[in-house]
């Protein structure tokens, strides 16, 4: 049987090519970039793909969300959250005194930006975490890498200070898209969806959530994002507990597409943890009470 192919941020030892190995029976293929990893899913040339979409400090991946909303027509079928621990990475012989620039993923610079602030060092952008690695070993400068123990070991680079993450709890999450099949509900799932209003108006973001608010479903996460069709136009980016299989969420859909411009679906998929089924099952026991005291007052009615 022939293996699913499954594009990533690469080269190898990035921390997305951590989270594509954690699926079963694929063949990962390295990507110069989320944008690569899009287009190759969308033109079929990768079955798959796999992409940073949010990180505990820095929130959201700008370049997965634009490239989502905007540039390609995927769904997402699944998430993967990693524990993100990041290293600075050197030659053998290179101190971490001696380092006279430190090179990395925007995301890894920013997420360490304590430590490098403390050591007053230059720093420069690159691709990825694993291309900073690679480009540090390929040096003859005493420059370094911030990047993950995996990169490390790929390049032959040495550990010269470890754990320098501002925050200890830092995690990223990253989710798989592919072109057309939903993911089938667990009872555990979350649904993301892109809306577009015809004008700005007072009261317009209110008349979304609201709609959401009527039918118990629980919001896990709001962000507004320029339409880039002018300035002060936005659109809005909502996921929200339940899967567009549950009644209730296909109801809601169909409500906000029925009163904006349009609604982009991004996908029903199942969620890491297990946040999302309690708060479901605490929202229908709210209702079935609620159900229950209704139906108590109304049972005195006279005939």
């Amino acid at each position: 049987m022939t293996q699913t192919r499954v594009g990533y941020l690469g080269p190898q030892g990035t921390f997305t090519h951590e989270a594509a190995a954690t699926l079963d029976d694929v063949e990962t293929i390295a990507c110069a970039s989320i944008g690569e990893v899009l287009a190759l899913v969308q033109d079929g040339t990768l079955d798959k793909g796999v992409i940073p979409i949010e990180n505990a400090i820095e929130g959201t991946v700008s370049a997965t969300i634009d490239g989502l909303v905007f540039d390609y027509d995927l769904i997402i079928e699944r998430e993967i959250v990693l524990p993100i621990h990041l290293h600075l990475l050197a030659r053998p012989g290179v101190g971490v005194d001696e380092v006279t620039k430190v090179m990395s993923y925007v995301h890894a610079l920013a997420q360490c930006r304590g430590f490098l602030e403390a050591r007053d060092v230059a720093t420069e952008q690159t691709t990825s975490t694993s291309q900073a690695a690679r480009e540090v070993a390929e040096s003859t400068q005493p420059w370094a890498a911030i990047g993950s123990a995996i990169a490390g070991e790929l390049y032959g680079l040495e550990q010269i200070a470890t754990d320098i993450e501002d925050h200890p709890d830092n995690a990223t999450r990253f989710v798989v898209v592919g072109r057309d099949a939903i993911a089938a509900p667990t009872g555990h799932d979350r649904t993301s969806i892109v809306c577009f209003q015809d004008a700005d108006r007072p009261g317009s973001l209110y008349a979304i959530l609201g709609r959401f608010a009527a039918r118990d479903i629980n919001l896990t996460k709001l962000e507004s994002r320029p339409t880039k069709l002018g300035l002060g136009d936005y659109c809005f980016i909502i996921e929200f507990d339940g899967h567009v299989g549950d009644d209730v969420v296909a109801d809601c859909l169909a409500d906000l597409q029925a009163h904006l411009a349009r609604v982009k679906f991004l996908g029903s998929y199942p969620v890491t943890g297990e946040g999302a089924h309690d708060r479901r099952e605490e929202v229908s026991e709210a209702r079935r009470s609620a159900s229950e005291w209704v139906q108590g007052i109304r049972s005195r009615i006279r005939r």
